[in-house]
């Protein structure tokens, strides 16, 4: 590539409008300085920092653009998630700047850096028909959704508030499963409703530890990722938070679930009341297309003791606190109990479980063996089953 063309191609990327925002990173700047540059050494020296910033995506620039290019919030694609008519002047610079992805996706680093073939560091690309692509895109954006949400299907708030993706998220599968498969229908019917804009009810799933509560949720989610569904965690300390999160995604083509795990509070817990406008309905704590997804130990899930009651015998109207304090859980729409197996059950998980890690032992010789090590556990469960095997490999 010549030098005129290299610094061309500089100034229009420096140029872009619409998708200004994905300037903002450290390969996009080596970049634009590798355009520029007329020194060999430089070109070299450059090209290694475009190398070492493309490794999030494995070295592959044409991965990258498409992250970038999908991931952008821009006015056009929040026009039309919000059903709204793109303005003609913005249809145009968006071509624009779509075609100059699809000239970048061709380059070769060769093309940025001539010399020194035998210590260039290379990146993989292939060319991509961008202005097809993200047209897809803005057809299916119910589907895709866009911003932070385009390339990730679990997050969680970060310490100062922020949605940001989970690094390392679980990619549990609901046909890994066994057992449980009324409660599980349950979850996954209500969330096809939300999804296919029904009414959809916030959901308490309780019951004993380790009998696949929380798994349950995130499996549902990772198997209805494609369908338009995002999961958003939120720890209890975090509750606080969630009307702002709502208000975050209010408007978003996308569905949500609000994921709080392991769910209990104390009476006096300033989170509480957050909670309770949000299942109740509050126009401030509620978008249309999100549903609450809890989990829990415990029935009931403000936590009381016999001192409690006790020091509250002075309360004119003692019952109206109680009732308060114990219907929490009443406010979730539907409640799905998770039990402890039966002996049956849980030696069905531990001899499945056995069998897809390609085990070879006696039926018997496993059955003994796995009650012996719920006995020392505690509890059969469904996690104790798995833990079991395990502890076999």
């Amino acid at each position: 590539m010549e030098l005129q063309e290299r610094k061309l191609l500089a100034a229009r990327l420096r140029g872009l409008s619409v998708f200004r925002g994905v300037l903002d990173c450290e390969a996009f700047a080596a970049l634009c300085e590798l355009l520029d540059s007329e020194e060999p050494y430089e070109q070299l020296e450059l090209l290694g920092e475009l190398c070492a910033a493309l490794m999030p995506w494995e070295g592959d620039f044409s991965r990258f653009l498409r992250s970038k290019v999908f991931e952008d919030e821009n006015p056009v694609i929040r026009a039309k998630a919000g059903g709204k008519t793109v303005s003609g002047a913005l249809q145009a610079n968006c071509r624009k700047d779509l075609y100059l992805f699809s000239m970048l996706s061709a380059l070769k680093a060769e093309d940025l850096c001539p010399g020194y073939e035998d210590m260039r560091p290379e990146f993989a690309s292939e060319p991509v028909d961008f202005e097809t692509e993200y047209g897809e895109r803005l057809d299916s954006v119910a589907k895709y959704g866009y911003g932070i949400f385009a390339g990730a299907g679990m997050l969680r708030l970060d310490a100062d508030g922020n949605i940001v993706p989970v690094e390392s998220p679980d990619a549990i599968t609901l046909d890994q499963f066994i057992g449980y498969e009324d409660e599980r229908a349950r979850v996954l019917d209500n969330t096809k409703a939300l999804l296919q804009g029904r009414p959809a009810a916030n959901m308490l799933l309780y019951g004993d530890a380790g009998t696949g509560k929380s798994s349950t949720i995130k499996a549902v989610a990772n198997a209805l990722r494609e369908d338009g569904l995002r999961l958003i965690e939120l720890r209890k300390d975090q509750l606080l938070s969630l009307s702002s999160v709502m208000g975050r995604i209010a408007g978003n083509p996308l569905k949500f679930i609000i994921f709080i795990d392991d769910l209990s509070f104390n009476k006096n817990d300033s989170d509480f009341s957050m909670l309770k406008a949000a299942l109740e309905g509050s126009a401030s704590v509620k978008a249309d297309n999100a549903v609450i997804y809890a989990t829990s130990n415990r029935r009931h899930i403000v936590k009381e003791s016999f001192s409690d009651r006790n020091s509250a015998m002075d309360d004119v109207h003692i019952n109206d606190t109680m009732q308060e304090l114990m219907s929490l859980s009443d406010r979730f729409g539907e409640t799905v109990y998770f039990q402890k197996p039966n002996k049956q059950l849980y030696l069905q998980i531990v001899t499945d479980l056995a069998e897809r890690a390609g085990l070879d032992i006696p039926a018997d010789e496993l059955a003994v063996k796995a009650e012996a090590f719920a006995l020392r556990k505690g509890s059969r469960s469904a996690r104790a089953a798995e833990q079991f095997i395990d502890s076999l490999l």
